[in-house]
């Protein structure tokens, strides 16, 4: 069906790259190239679509890396570019292993607090609606048995809710602390690339004054290591302990 299509059918494969996907699909096909928009662009579109300041739009959206939906919320939520910034404090924070193991803990505390406060009216709606569609008593101290067994299932799927979502919010956490290093890198090296902190420049050097390019990378790894074993599982705050062990910084940075 995907080489010889009926007519009029359109078929959207998504794929890292052309060389994975197979020659007889990729001979068939007309291939789009995607890829991330440019900061202004994002920018640009905070403030056209959702009337964000100029200012706080590029902020959001060099933060975000070009992520339209992060970018967004950073510039609509304060409690978020505050998170942000506790986590980009945490680079250079870490020196001994009471310290590595505290910044585990406050990586893990953020995931459960965003995921509390985002999911907890969310969860009373939804079990306000199910109790009206069964025709249940809301005030009852116990329901029959039918009921209980539906709240039950909702209870459970709530709780897998809420853990993915506790994990992507570490996972974005990790994903801004993995800036920070990306940028002490690019200004040890002299690139001429864009910052993606440029509001915390001092954080930034010193970090590139303590650790050479290649520490800086085996941070940068360490972190990715942590991400990948939260994906596959582990729980979150043995990968963020493992994962801020390897952080540390040699001295006290003063910044």
């Amino acid at each position: 069906a995907l080489e010889e299509p009926t007519p009029r059918t359109v078929w959207m494969l998504c794929a890292p790259s052309l060389e994975d996907v197979i020659v007889t699909i990729r001979s068939r096909s007309r291939h789009v190239r995607l890829r991330t928009p440019p900061v202004e662009a994002v920018a640009d579109l905070l403030q056209r679509r959702d009337g964000v300041d100029p200012a706080m739009a590029l902020y959001a959206a060099r933060a975000a890396q070009s992520h339209v939906g992060l970018a967004r919320r950073l510039a609509r939520d304060e409690q978020a570019r505050i998170r942000r910034r506790d986590v980009i404090a945490m680079a250079t924070k870490i020196q001994g292993v009471g310290d590595a193991i505290g910044a585990a803990a406050d990586l893990a505390q953020i995931a459960d607090e965003e995921s509390s406060a985002s999911g907890a009216e969310r969860d009373a709606a939804e079990r306000a609606r199910l109790m009206e569609t069964l025709a249940a008593d809301p005030t009852a101290r116990t329901q029959p048995p039918h009921i209980r067994s539906q709240l039950a299932a909702l209870e459970r799927e709530q709780k897998m809710r809420a853990t993915r979502y506790g994990r992507d919010v570490v996972d974005r956490a990790l994903v801004d602390l993995t800036s920070v290093y990306r940028d002490a890198l690019v200004l040890r090296l002299g690139s001429d690339v864009d910052l993606v902190n440029p509001d915390a420049i001092e954080k930034v050097r010193a970090l590139g004054g303590v650790f050479t390019p290649e520490q800086l990378l085996a941070a940068m790894d360490a972190i990715n290591e942590a991400r990948d074993r939260i994906n596959a599982n582990v729980p979150p705050l043995l990968a963020l302990e493992a994962m801020a062990l390897q952080l540390r910084v040699p001295r006290d940075l003063g910044v």
